[in-house]
């Protein structure tokens, strides 16, 4: 099977930053000016890539591993200044609207009432949008208005016809629910259309959205409840085994994350249609996907629901490759990377290779153990993204400071001894890489140490809500990247 990835077509560098950590007034960065201006300060770098994390809508805890949805934008990420210049929203109502979810939410809600009202020219493109996103959207609007309706419970614990989606209960909750359902879709049209022109700035700048594809799905989500059938599901909606990963470099016991485990045989019966909507929702987004915990596709860890920990779990073997085949049947050459990281066997390894999906190398890691540790840069290869570190790590300064002398000693003669500090020796390290794509963390690009991690693996509290402002960014922060790239090859042109 002959397969091309775009990935690998030439070498590359880019910045890990998620959307929520964009610099802006509020609770959270959003696709409004800042976005853009990132974009610029991309390309003026010799950068080509910008790496977030999902974008869909997230539960309380703000993790964007555990959305309500695979297909839908996250409305918290909707830039209010773009619905006052649309006449949709008094501009005077953005300052305090953007203070907190609840009142970016509540001046959505305004700009929905303005948009049944007069709508602005964008009828037409609104009724596209419905029609080419019915496939996902109808589900999602329902599942959210009911959500609200059943004040915010998982929807396992809804009055019985509307959990077990009784035909005549959910025809009279559309009829019942109408302008919320009408909202909802609304918000979706806005999102998208946002992040559409956000990609149009990044083509004509030259860079490309790199976008990040959780594996599994929360199990309250509108994609469970809707698809109950490709779910390993108790009668009453509850996952009877869960996903995570074993004791591993983050966690002693390892890492229980409670997604339900797919019923791949259902998935496998349907050609895995629901597979490649979830895709073809992704690449009208993004120009390259990561798929998290692609080890996955070959075999998952499966834990009984009632286990405490993730220590009790087993692996099972996964029809990786017939959902891949499917996939490239469907699609043709797609631009995915592999987060290959952990507990990764020949089997997950071969099953890259014969797709051709680069994998991930991180130089945090590089440094325990002998000469052959796959993450030695001695060790890498054309086929990899090669980071510092991810959203899961400490900062590169962070991580360096908390070693003992005599590993900093090592890291240093490994890297030749230079004059620069961290975490600009590892940062050079990776721009160095023959690995074709290098990326590095925001955090890292600002020097930032301690107190500015992303995620802390194994953690619920604290996470997700890391910032950037521009005050930060020093002149030589961006000199470094723009030399790199050039000196190292990565630059366009």
């Amino acid at each position: 099977m002959m397969v091309e990835n775009s990935v690998l077509e030439r070498r590359r560098a880019g910045v890990l930053l998620h959307i929520t950590s964009l610099p802006g007034e509020g609770g959270n960065g959003d696709l409004g000016a800042h976005a853009f201006r990132f974009v610029e300060f991309l390309a003026d770098k010799a950068l080509s890539v910008w790496q977030t994390l999902p974008v869909n809508p997230t539960g309380s805890d703000g993790s964007p591993y555990q959305c309500l949805s695979a297909h839908a934008g996250n409305p918290l990420l909707i830039d209010l200044d773009w619905l006052a210049e649309k006449g949709l929203l008094a501009a005077e109502r953005i300052p305090g609207a953007k203070a907190a979810a609840a009142g970016r939410l509540a001046a959505l809600r305004e700009a929905h009432e303005a948009f049944r009202r007069d709508d602005r020219g964008l009828a037409e493109d609104y009724r596209h949008f419905l029609q080419f996103h019915h496939y996902w959207l109808e589900d999602f609007a329902l599942f959210m208005a009911l959500k609200a309706r059943f004040g915010q419970r998982a929807w396992w614990d809804w009055p019985g016809p509307y959990r077990d989606r009784d035909p005549e209960a959910l025809s009279r909750a559309r009829r019942e629910l109408a302008h919320e359902l009408d909202r909802v879709r609304f918000e979706q049209f806005v999102f998208f259309r946002q992040w559409q022109a956000l990609r149009r700035h990044a083509h004509r700048h030259g860079v490309l959205l790199f976008g990040d594809m959780p594996i599994f799905v929360a199990a309250d989500s509108a994609d469970v409840w809707a698809k109950r059938r490709y779910f390993q599901l108790d009668e009453t909606g509850h996952p009877r085994v869960v996903a995570g990963v074993p004791p591993d470099y983050f966690s002693a016991t390892g890492q229980r994350w409670g997604n339900p485990h797919y019923d791949w045989e259902a998935l496998q019966r349907d050609g895995f249609s629901w597979w490649i909507e979830r895709l073809h929702t992704q690449l009208e987004l993004f120009d390259w996907i990561r798929i998290d915990h692609f080890r996955g596709f070959q075999a998952y860890w499966e834990i009984p629901a009632e286990a405490e920990t993730a220590a009790a779990g087993r692996w099972v073997e996964a029809p990786g490759e017939a959902l891949l085949e499917a996939l490239f049947d469907r699609f043709g050459a797609l631009p995915l990377v592999a987060e290959d990281l952990g507990i990764i066997t020949p089997e997950v390894e071969d099953l890259r290779r014969k797709f051709a999906i680069p994998g991930m190398l991180v130089l945090q890691f590089a440094f325990d153990g002998g000469p052959d540790n796959p993450y030695l840069p001695h060790n890498h290869s054309a086929d990899r993204v090669v980071y510092t570190g991810t959203h899961d790590n400490d900062t590169t300064l962070s991580w360096f400071e908390a070693l003992a002398d005599e590993q900093k000693g090592h890291i240093y003669d490994y890297l030749g001894n230079p004059q620069e500090a961290m975490p600009w020796a590892l940062m050079r390290c990776a721009f160095a890489s023959v690995a074709t794509v290098a990326v590095v963390p925001m955090q890292d690009v600002l020097g930032l140490g301690r107190g500015h991690r992303m995620n802390t693996p194994g953690t619920t509290e604290g996470n997700w809500r890391w910032r950037f402002s521009w005050e930060q960014l020093c002149p030589e922060h961006g000199d470094r990247l723009r030399h790199w790239s050039h000196l190292y090859g990565r630059a366009a042109g």
